[in-house]
């Protein structure tokens, strides 16, 4: 194997750049023929979008529609498709060409539908394991970042699809995204931030660029010159469409003027009324315009669209080699974290009872929500995994084991009145956002609304104010229970005090209480509701059970009486979703869950799904098994199946760090913004550089599982590291090469990780970064070779005084492992001048 993932990334670039030099010329002729015949207005109006996800189209000059859809985890718009794995289960497999094949699929889904623009992948770094869109994301390192997405753009591209890389940049919590400040400083920016967008241009030659909502450094994105025109455009050689994200354009004049060519869903901002005048007026040129079209156009015509109909008919919908990517992609992408006992795989022979528990066995839940969430054909639950992998060598039982928002509604018990009261409580309803007036209706209800679609165009805000009594028939802990959704707004006072309360932010995450309480006693419930207009819809929930109804009894005596316990927890689309950051902990109720089943069953196996990690202390002690799923897309349940019983290795490795606690985590103190009196929240980035698996290596902090950590059911180790030349110097490439060998008993891979370091920069630098990576497949007993090259880029710190990159002669470390906290071998090379 001579230079596995390099020589991948060689071939890509090749491919991509195989299909534009010859054409460049003519490609240009004839942007600029089309360009020469178009008024200013048609410009004008050709850089506001339309009917939601179209570039505008011009009969006159044979300028076709051009379609975009929602991705990255498939094809979301237009009907179902196939839902793949998701961004960061692909990041899992450290495999490259497995993200070129899934973005081959996803392409060849998109022709299907007529589709020219695929709105992803996203590249923003895992920060924190709140972010509610993590699950789209590459991890958090950027080189493995870089290498995923390379793969993932050059297949959808190679299908005559515009791949678009969002969200550009520092997007890394969807916490109040629209207002948040991301201050990072440049050597940070470019170290960490942006390496995984610079190899999108750069390598899979991308044809579009998305900016985010939030403000960088104290300009928004969609306005900020630094990062469009400066870095993307100029320093890069970016030659495609850079697009906003929807709705993400605030001033149109600054943002035609910073770069931004193309306002998303339509112009708001980089209007007629506003842009038209401004060329007038000398604010902004008609050379700037021009640029923005010869893009669109440009970009349009390299990709073939003015000369073929972009839908393919002869692509089945209902994709079968779709499916094996999708499957592939959930085998390799789900990490096995622990195996104690050798508990797995299981044995069909000897485990004749399976019970399958958790409100994430059934249904499937592959993908989290917002713009990524795809409707499949064939969504494989865990639990028909499971019981199709078993078939009828044994028995699968099956319970939820906790309330659902349903049970939660139906068993509160509340009243109208202290004493004789009706079922519910007394709601006013009001037709103004602030409980003014008179209402316009009242009744008695259960305060449950489920989640409405928004209805458009959006109304004005309403609220509701709930009152009456909660009169508990058991003494003890209660747990109080709120919900809702897009920006609504809540506070629950009980007894007259505060006890559960949401502010207006964009998306939102169960909320829970414990409270003792008395029986028979009479406690005062006001809840008040403000239903805002979004287009995430609105919904609310009010409800509180006594401890004895967090777990279902039936659950635990279904473990109890099994040979095997799975259980399946975590967030789905509703809890974790763009627009809304969710909590470290687990959902309500699921800590007692797994708690209470690994009392019952010692052979307990716990089945993660969520876009990174959770804080796992209540429990990680108590059980044998844990897998990472994260969200395995539409066949999840066959690719677990595949991993519990034994016929497919696990492969995959974490592209994150997982930490104890939150507080472990290197941005815990920066995470959440600092809320000025005035003007946009501040994010400051006060760990730098020191990201993730960076940053614990910085801190002296040991995480409960580091990156790059991954369990097989076979064993390997590595052997006859060797650095050539022995002493480079600058400028000059350096192979590092070693074997690594199957010392188990069965067939598997392993991802050979190569971490370099610099401890006497001039600089500080991390004591070990990801450099190189290779996934190698392995019979028993064999032994396979392995180069990785590293390019002086890889051995460069960005410098801030020249703004470039820069090598320094010194010692550089160099570790070959299979995570960054496991290191087989050590060697060093010293760079000369």
């Amino acid at each position: 194997m001579r230079k596995p993932v390099f020589c991948l990334i060689l071939f890509l670039s090749a491919f991509c750049l195989a299909q534009t030099p010859q054409q460049t010329s003519d490609v240009d002729k004839r942007a600029e023929a089309i360009l020469a015949q178009m008024t200013l207005e048609e410009k004008v109006d050709m850089i506001g979008g339309t009917d939601g996800f179209y570039v505008r189209g011009f009969d006159r000059l044979h300028i076709p529609r051009l379609k975009m859809t929602d991705g990255p985890l498939g094809v979301r718009n237009f009907g179902l498709s196939t839902v793949y794995a998701a961004g960061i289960s692909l990041a899992a497999t450290f495999d490259p060409d497995l993200a070129r094949r899934v973005g081959v699929q996803i392409g060849r889904d998109a022709r299907a539908k007529g589709s020219h623009f695929l709105l992803g992948p996203g590249l923003n770094i895992y920060r924190a394991p709140m972010n509610g869109r993590n699950f789209e994301y590459f991890g958090e390192d950027p080189y493995l970042a870089a290498h995923i997405a390379t793969g993932y753009i050059t297949g959808v591209q190679s299908q005559g699809v515009i791949a678009t890389a969002k969200h550009y940049m520092g997007n890394n919590s969807e916490y109040d995204r629209h207002g948040t400040n991301s201050e990072i400083d440049p050597r940070t920016m470019h170290e960490i931030y942006l390496p995984a967008f610079e190899a999108a241009v750069k390598e899979a030659h991308v044809g579009a660029i998305m900016d985010s909502y939030n403000l960088i450094n104290g300009e928004h994105a969609t306005q900020n010159k630094t990062l469009n025109t400066d870095i993307a455009k100029r320093d890069w050689g970016f030659d495609g469409i850079l697009m906003s994200d929807w709705d993400a354009t605030y001033d149109g004049v600054a943002a035609a003027n910073s770069g931004l060519d193309l306002e998303m869903p339509d112009a708001k901002a980089m209007k007629p009324s506003v842009l038209l005048p401004a060329i007038q007026q000398g604010k902004v040129s008609q050379a700037t315009i021009d640029d923005k079209v010869r893009r669109i156009l440009r970009t349009a015509i390299r990709f073939g669209f003015f000369d073929r109909e972009q839908m393919d008919i002869s692509i089945p919908r209902y994709n079968q080699e779709g499916r094996e990517a999708a499957l592939d992609g959930a085998r390799g992408g789900t990490v096995l974290l622990k195996n104690t006992r050798d508990l797995l795989p299981l044995n069909k022979s000897t485990t004749r009872t399976i019970a399958v528990i958790g409100p994430n066995a059934y249904p499937a839940k592959p993908a989290g929500g917002g713009s990524a969430r795809v409707e499949g054909f064939t969504d494989i639950s865990f639990l028909q995994g499971v019981s199709e992998g078993l078939g009828t060598a044994g028995k699968v039982l099956y319970e939820t084991g906790v309330p659902s928002d349903e049970d939660i509604a139906e068993e509160s018990l509340f009243t109208t009145a202290a004493t004789n009261g009706e079922r519910g409580l007394h709601a006013q309803h009001f037709n103004n956002g602030d409980f003014a007036g008179t209402p316009l209706y009242e009744k008695n209800e259960r305060p449950r609304i489920k989640r409405q679609p928004a209805t458009y165009p959006l109304s004005a805000a309403k609220t509701i104010r709930w009152t009456g009594y909660f009169i508990p028939k058991t003494p003890g802990i209660h747990r109080w229970y709120t919900k809702a959704s897009g920006t609504d707004s809540y506070t629950l006072w009980v007894n007259g005090q505060k006890v559960l309360e949401q502010p207006r932010l964009e998306g939102q995450v169960p909320k829970s209480a414990d409270m003792q309480m008395e029986a028979g006693k009479a406690y005062e419930v006001r809840f008040d509701y403000r239903q805002e207009p979004s287009w995430l819809g609105s919904g609310v929930l009010l409800g509180v059970l006594p401890k004895d109804k967090w777990v279902n009894a039936t659950a635990v005596a279904m473990a109890k009486a099994a040979d095997v316990a799975i259980v399946f927890v975590g967030y789905d689309e509703n809890s974790e979703s763009e627009a809304a950051d969710r909590d470290f902990k687990l959902p309500p109720n699921q800590n007692e869950l797994v708690q209470a089943i690994a009392a019952a069953n010692k052979n307990t196996v716990v089945a993660l799904t969520a876009g990174g990690n959770v804080d796992m202390t209540e429990w990680i002690d108590a059980v044998p098994g844990l897998f990472h799923t994260w969200y395995p897309g539409q066949e999840g349940g066959r690719a677990l199946a595949d991993l519990l019983f034994g016929s497919v290795n696990p492969s995959g490795k974490l592209p994150v760090t997982f930490e104890r606690q939150w507080k472990d985590n290197p941005a815990s103190g920066s995470y959440y913004p600092n809320d000025p009196a005035n003007g946009p929240t501040a994010v400051k980035y006060n760990e730098g550089v020191f990201v993730g698996y960076r940053g614990y290596e910085k801190n002296g902090t040991k995480p409960l599982f580091p990156f790059g950590y991954g369990l097989s059911y076979t064993t390997f180790k590595f052997s006859n590291l060797k650095t050539t030349p022995a002493v480079p110097r600058l400028g000059q490439r350096v192979t590092v090469s070693f074997d690594v060998s199957n010392t188990g008993n069965r067939a598997g891979a392993e991802v050979a990780q190569l971490y370099l370091g610099n401890s006497g920069a001039s600089v500080p630098r991390p004591a070990k970064e990801l450099k190189g990576f290779a996934k190698v497949n392995l019979n028993p007993g064999e032994t396979k070779h392995v180069s990785l090259e590293l390019t002086p880029r890889e051995m460069s710190f960005f410098d801030v005084g020249s703004n470039n990159w820069k090598q320094e002669p010194g010692k550089f470390n160099v570790m070959v492992g299979h995570s960054s906290a496991d290191i087989d071998l050590q060697s060093a090379y010293t760079v000369q001048k």
